[in-house]
């Protein structure tokens, strides 16, 4: 039984539209059945949070251009818990103005802060390590972040320093942080996969509600006086209203520049349940079924002779004939069609204007 206690705050701003022509700007990847399963990204990051916190404690910041399409994909969280950002403004504000809605409500909470558009792939060790999170972040004042323990040497993703000589006395899977690190170079991704205390930052936080509130107003002042100021009309009919005049006055920063590289009392959770960001048409390939030859097909009815290492996504086409590709891309979405090569999609997005 989720604790009631146990808040979850998926953010789900992102336009999200790497995966174009299915993903667009009006429709981002997050409210997109991307693997083929009949779920959407963000409705399979709420699912897997069943049973560790209760859909009453469930938060959703958004822009407010999707508002409605969270509404309509996940109806049982509370409208009132779909917090709408007038304009984007990175993680910091986002998660400041969500802190301090949910401390109105629940000054004791424990927050798990999540991504909307990641996949996982072991649902029950993500549950285990999430739930023992939540347990240590409510016994201290750390704050708590998620290392995948990384595959590749992935240019992709920032990394995540651990002290791995000592861990914590409350729970001996948790240690502490000793650096964060930008997305690397390959030869740096090499020499932090041959150390072993590198991990990939899934961007995925827990701590205390109180925790974090403390954080921002000492390393965060600017963004924290923003929201607390406003404490007074939030749960009110006039903190949209609030919202659509202070939100443009945040500064635009992540949770990660303005919080975790300077506070003190950080720690990471080494964890390998089969994460992915699925930030690429190459990551969605690897976290597809394949068939004998490395084609990942998302389809009803895909054909293909003496192709390999395609990521084919036609959900819409009766039927799909494909011969002698190697290495590519094929997607189609209501009117758009894209054939493009697996080593040339950083092109896409010009793609797009043409």
């Amino acid at each position: 039984m989720a604790q009631q206690n146990n808040h979850l705050v998926i953010m789900a701003g992102g336009i999200g539209s790497r995966f174009w022509p299915m993903s667009t700007e009006e429709r981002p990847k997050q409210f997109i059945d991307v693997l083929g399963v009949g779920r959407t990204l963000i409705q399979m990051t709420l699912d897997r949070f069943r049973g560790v916190c209760p859909i009453e404690n469930v938060w959703i910041v958004t822009n407010e251009r999707y508002a409605d399409l969270v509404h309509e994909q996940l109806p049982d969280v509370p409208v009132d818990h779909i917090l709408q950002e007038p304009c984007r403004r990175n993680t910091a504000p986002c998660i400041a103005y969500v802190s301090w809605r949910i401390k109105m409500t629940d000054p004791k909470a424990k927050v798990v802060v999540s991504p909307s558009d990641h996949i996982v792939t072991n649902v029950d060790e993500f549950r285990r390590v999430i739930t023992s999170c939540l347990k240590f972040a409510g016994e201290t004042d750390a704050v708590v972040t998620l290392g995948m323990k990384p595959t590749r040497p992935e240019t992709g993703y920032g990394y995540i320093q651990a002290d791995l000589t000592s861990n914590s006395p409350r729970n001996r899977e948790i240690y502490r942080v000793d650096q964060f690190k930008e997305k690397p170079d390959l030869e740096t991704a090499k020499h932090y996969i041959s150390e072993h205390n590198f991990f990939w930052n899934a961007g995925i936080f827990v701590w205390s509600v109180e925790t974090i509130v403390n954080a921002l107003r000492v390393y965060a002042p600017r963004i924290n006086n923003i929201f607390e100021r406003i404490q007074n009309v939030m749960g009110t009919p006039q903190e949209q209203e609030t919202i659509n005049k202070v939100y443009p006055d945040c500064d635009n920063i992540s949770i990660d520049y303005a919080v975790m590289e300077n506070a003190e009392e950080i720690f990471v959770f080494p964890a390998d349940f089969g994460w992915s960001d699925l930030g690429t048409w190459g990551s969605l390939l690897l976290q597809s079924q394949r068939d004998m030859y490395g084609n990942g097909l998302i389809g009803k009815n895909i054909h293909t002779f003496e192709c390999r290492n395609c990521v084919v996504h036609t959900t819409q086409e009766k039927k799909v004939i494909l011969q002698g590709l190697d290495g590519y891309i094929v997607a189609e979405h209501d009117d758009t069609l894209l054939v493009c090569k697996l080593s040339e999609e950083q092109r896409i997005k010009q793609f797009q204007n043409n």
